[in-house]
């Protein structure tokens, strides 16, 4: 995995990556800039001086990840703008300091890993993986505040600034908790680093990441013949004298990436890469900008069109073709592949009247971009008992909507973006297993947004890679 080791110098090159081609400084912009325009999604901490004391600390931690690794990605994503290659970016909709032991770190990489390998089987193209991990902790909220019984208190806003206990001690953003929030990134790091790089992620041992929950569905059924297609292929390899042992047979690459919400941890992350000059935020390789916060002289626009890393943007169905024309001029003024994916969020039925006219629109302004569908959050209800839940049809149809689209305008669908877990929770209706409204209460265990389980993943990952391997 391309994640650094505590000892590892923030500004460490990346293989094959030129330094010389890092976009040039952005003009008028500094790490704290962005304090000068407005800015929202920002919690109420009570203490200032508690706050400036943890983001001093951090300012002075190592960094969780460093330009070279950021550059390696921005060049693979080059390869999606290109239509060489397709990302899978997956993971939770927001981590839990409590959920990040190593098992529950193991079973969300098993899933991605799983996804990954039935993509690439089945369509023959590279697939970028990206994790929303090890820094997802913070989430944008409708509302400041939530009344229960005749009591208000602060929003949940993420592990990183409180805790979902409706309590007034557990509700009051806490500054500590951005080191918390550190220190379970780097463990989740390093984690994923021993997994990826020290024998987990061998194609040899892709029976392995069927885990139980999952090997018993149709879609785990399924997938256990892919992988004896895969045994079955290396053998072939093997006999036929080509070398299987080679590292990119046994190692993953799994890059690390959050929405950029809380500006002044991602300010205090940010570094000076030496061997280019450029700015990095060496909290994620990859950082995005969401569709409450993309205001084009807001403050988290003025961050990421700062900093070196790829970034994403999220487009909802009420984005226009000129506000999408203007974050590209503006984040990505130097036109380099790689370094802008657009995400569009449109919801089932609205991406030929939504996502059309952005999509010719950027196109034939000859921006290139990474085009990635999130079928997630625009699929999101309430059922009649106030459970938030999402239903796979919806989000399969979505997707299937966002590779027409694409498909008649004759560009490249680049990949999809989900919100997933490998715990067997009940949170999503429909799927392989047909879960029903009624069966939601038996495993919900969200702190936000409803996810895809591990059957579901998987199942979503075949559909997806039908249609992957139709748009070649």
């Amino acid at each position: 995995m391309p994640t650094q080791t505590q000892s590892e110098p923030a500004d460490a090159p990346s293989a094959g990556t030129d330094p010389a081609a890092s976009p040039q400084h952005a003009p008028g912009w500094h790490p704290g800039s962005w304090a000068e325009r407005s800015v929202g999604q920002q919690p109420e901490w009570p203490d200032p001086a508690a706050l400036s004391v943890s983001l001093s600390e951090l300012g002075c931690r190592p960094p969780l990840v460093f330009a070279g690794e950021a550059r390696r990605l921005t060049e693979l994503l080059g390869r999606v703008c290109a239509g060489e290659a397709f990302v899978l970016q997956a993971g939770d909709c927001a981590e839990s300091f409590e959920l990040s032991t190593a098992d529950q770190i193991r079973d969300r990489l098993k899933v991605i890993l799983q996804m990954a390998v039935v993509l690439q089987y089945s369509a023959g193209l590279p697939i970028v993986k990206v994790g929303r991990i090890a820094g997802q902790f913070a989430k944008p909220r409708s509302q400041p505040t939530e009344t229960r019984d005749g009591m208000t208190l602060p929003i949940f806003r993420g592990h990183i600034v409180n805790d979902i206990a409706f309590e007034p001690a557990a509700r009051t953003p806490d500054p500590s908790r951005l080191l918390q929030a550190y220190n379970t990134s780097a463990a989740t790091l390093n984690l994923l680093r021993a997994f990826t790089r020290g024998g987990y992620a061998d194609l040899r041992q892709v029976h392995n990441w069927n885990q139980e929950f999952v090997a018993s569905s149709p879609a785990g059924q399924r997938y256990e013949t892919l992988a004896n297609g895969i045994d079955s292929a290396l053998r072939f390899m093997n006999a036929c004298g080509l070398d299987t042992d080679d590292s990119a047979m046994r190692q993953v690459e799994l890059y690390t990436s959050h929405e950029a919400l809380l500006l002044g941890y991602e300010e205090a992350l940010t570094r000076t890469d030496s061997i280019t000059g450029d700015w990095y935020d060496c909290s994620a390789h990859m950082l995005w900008v969401g569709e409450r916060t993309r205001e084009l002289d807001g403050a988290h626009v003025e961050f990421l069109r700062g900093v070196h890393n790829p970034i994403g943007a999220k487009l909802g169905p009420t984005a226009t073709p000129d506000e999408a024309l203007a974050l590209c001029e503006t984040l990505n003024p130097n036109r380099i592949p790689g370094r802008l994916t657009l995400i569009s969020r449109m919801g089932a039925g609205n991406i030929r009247e939504a996502f059309g006219p952005i999509l010719r629109a950027v196109t034939d302004a000859g921006h290139s971009v990474v085009w990635q569908c999130d079928p997630m959050h625009g699929n999101t209800y309430s059922t009649d008992k106030g459970v938030k839940t999402r239903h796979f049809d919806a989000i399969l149809a979505e997707i299937r909507q966002y590779f027409a689209e694409h498909a008649e305008a004759g560009t490249w669908p680049g990949g999809i973006h989900l919100e997933i877990t490998g715990d067997a929770v009940t949170e999503c209706v429909g799927g392989g297993d047909e879960l029903a409204q009624h069966q939601l209460g038996d495993r919900y265990e969200t702190m936000c947004d409803p996810r895809l389980n591990g059957r579901q993943s998987l199942d979503l990952a075949f559909l997806a890679a039908e249609l992957l391997a139709a748009a070649k």
